[in-house]
């Protein structure tokens, strides 16, 4: 039952992680409007397996038709922010006591959609999964989350392929335990992945999209490959909230904020996920700390309580990682390193899919 605050027009722009969670919570207290440039969620992780098993696509894209039971979801791109408003490419504007802006990130296909149209998302991961299954070496530069994933996935589905999985670093996820980057690279190498640190790929040809052809090392050597994966992290899509006044943006592209997550002179505008620049890194995992601060926090506000009398956001300080070889093994760092049989119940069993179809009442 809503408790007659819907008068507080919240807006959200994005409606990734951070902005479906928010304005799901919301909905209830306020009167939501989430805007966002796709007629659907995108559930990215899942999107690596979906390479092997084209047929996960179709539960991985959760259109937001029913997402609010009050609020209004708006397809669109937001151009602008004032204080009190948030305007469209189309010029309609949306009036708000409160905004945030959960833009979010982009990163190579076909991993996340590249443009507004669910359908060329489709295509782009149906033409690599052909390439993917036709191909007999690959080589994927890059051993982030998705890198590491996607090797593992390859290996698990179709292991008579050569596959390589080229790091910079000189150890799997150096930011972490190094028991955990060794376990991980000992079972890539079990499952006949070869793992090659230390190294740059130089001179790509693509870095948004996959591609044939060999791939040259810093230290001169030369791999051949069917089918190159650039996979070099994520890119903030952050314009928008750079355009606020007072902003200051980090060397990354994100945007800092002060200790309640506000990044401009305007004191009811907030920003999340991968465009702030918190101590968080870009990834799912950050945002299920900030979600739930932002959630209370912006409950409480709407009950009158300022934000500056409630307690500030604390980022992680090492924040747990999930790292699913597959759906069968892998490796997790939840404060400690733990293998398996935990990384598959918690994410290499079903990659969340259970968990986001019913958020979106699917």
């Amino acid at each position: 039952m809503r408790n007659g605050m819907d008068q507080k027009r919240v807006v959200i722009v994005g409606g990734g992680y951070v902005g479906f969670e928010v304005a799901k919570a919301l909905d209830e207290h306020a009167d939501v409007t989430l805007i966002e440039q796709r007629e659907a969620f995108v559930q990215p992780p899942a999107a690596i397996r979906a390479l092997l098993q084209p047929g996960i696509l179709d539960q991985i894209i959760l259109p937001y038709d029913r997402l609010l039971k009050h609020g209004q979801v708006v397809r669109g791109r937001a151009t602008a922010v004032s204080q009190f408003e948030v305007t469209l490419d189309d010029g309609k504007a949306y009036p708000a006591d409160y905004i945030v802006l959960a833009t979010g990130s982009s990163y190579a296909a076909p991993f996340k959609p590249a443009g507004d149209s669910i359908a060329d998302f489709r295509n782009a991961s149906a033409v690599v999964s052909a390439q993917l299954s036709a191909a007999h070496s690959v080589v994927i530069v890059g051993a982030g989350a998705v890198g590491t994933e996607l090797a593992g996935e390859i290996a698990a589905a179709q292991p008579d392929k050569d596959i390589t999985l080229v790091s910079s670093d000189n150890t799997l996820f150096p930011m972490y335990p190094c028991k955990l980057g060794a376990q991980l690279k000992r079972k890539l190498e079990r499952a006949g992945v070869s793992v090659v640190l230390g190294q740059r790929a130089e001179n790509l040809q693509h870095v948004d999209k996959p591609y044939a052809g060999p791939v040259a090392l810093t230290d001169g050597r030369v791999i051949q490959a069917d089918l190159v994966f650039p996979v070099i992290g994520s890119r903030p899509n952050a314009g928008l909230a750079q355009s606020l006044p007072g902003v200051t943006v980090a060397p990354s592209g994100r945007v800092k904020t002060d200790q309640w997550l506000r990044p401009s002179d305007y004191p009811n505008v907030f920003v999340a996920g991968d465009i702030a620049d918190v101590g968080d890194g870009m990834t799912i995992v950050a945002i299920s700390r900030q979600n739930p601060w932002l959630i209370k926090t912006l409950k409480r506000e709407l009950r009158g309580q300022a934000v500056e009398q409630q307690k500030p956001y604390l980022p992680w300080k090492t924040a747990p990682i999930l790292l699913p070889l597959g759906p069968k093994i892998g490796n997790s760092w939840l404060f400690a390193t733990v293998g398996d049989w935990i990384t598959r119940r918690m994410k290499g069993k079903d990659l969340f899919i259970p968990k986001y179809r019913k958020a979106f009442r699917r």
